[in-house]
């Protein structure tokens, strides 16, 4: 299924999908098409996944059948990452599940995350399959997470379980199931109401060699 939007009084709800959600370029289309209703209606944004994912990040399959548009296809990723990166509005991801490589890029470039507690794993695998990151993806990571927490999740490809991520700032907080929603809405909530054009230019300036590097 594709990614949906719903709302919870003025939060948009973006969920991803109900499979790996992984970023083929027709996923790409949909969630920008939702990010551009997010922005004109809602006053903040949870993403979220269902089931056993989060998100596995890039099409690899689509990418290695259309290997003449690579270049174009990582630019399409990191313009999301950066665009989420400097959202007019706050921004939290409700890690469901596994989160990887660009997934969870994806939840990094959130302003705050928050993890199922007892299922799933934030992991950056891309020393085990041998595909370096790009300067942005990097800068990124490099950004939201302390230099030796970075060091650890980008060179060795360890797998972070709730507990695991939250004591290396990797998310925020984390919450069981069953909560993990309510747990996104009572931390944006609060936040919900600020000038989205400050959000954007306070984001923007806080980000700028980041967005740089992605874009």
């Amino acid at each position: 299924m594709p990614a949906t939007l719903h709302y919870d009084n003025d939060i948009a709800v973006l969920t991803l999908g109900t499979d790996e959600n992984r970023f083929s370029p027709d996923w790409l289309d949909a969630v920008g098409a939702h990010l551009d209703t997010v922005e004109r209606d809602a006053r903040g944004l949870i993403t979220i996944g269902t089931g056993k994912f989060y998100s596995n990040g890039l099409d690899l399959e689509w990418l290695l059948a259309h290997g003449e548009r690579a270049e174009e296809y990582v630019a399409r990723v990191q313009a999301l990452l950066a665009r989420l990166l400097t959202f007019p509005l706050p921004t939290v991801a409700a890690i469901n599940g596994h989160s990887f490589g660009a997934g969870a890029m994806l939840g990094m470039a959130h302003d705050y995350r928050v993890m199922r507690a007892d299922r799933g794993y934030y992991c950056f695998p891309e020393v085990d399959i041998d595909i370096p990151f790009t300067p942005g993806m990097a800068a990124l990571i490099q950004a939201k997470l302390t230099p030796q927490a970075a060091l650890t999740a980008m060179t060795t490809g360890h797998r972070f379980g709730a507990a695991e991520a939250l004591a290396a700032g990797l998310v925020d907080g984390t919450a069981a199931e069953p909560e993990l929603l309510g747990a996104a809405l009572a931390r944006i909530t609060p936040l919900a109401g600020k000038n989205p054009a400050t959000v954007a230019g306070i984001k923007t300036t806080m980000f700028g060699n980041v967005t740089a590097a992605l874009c």
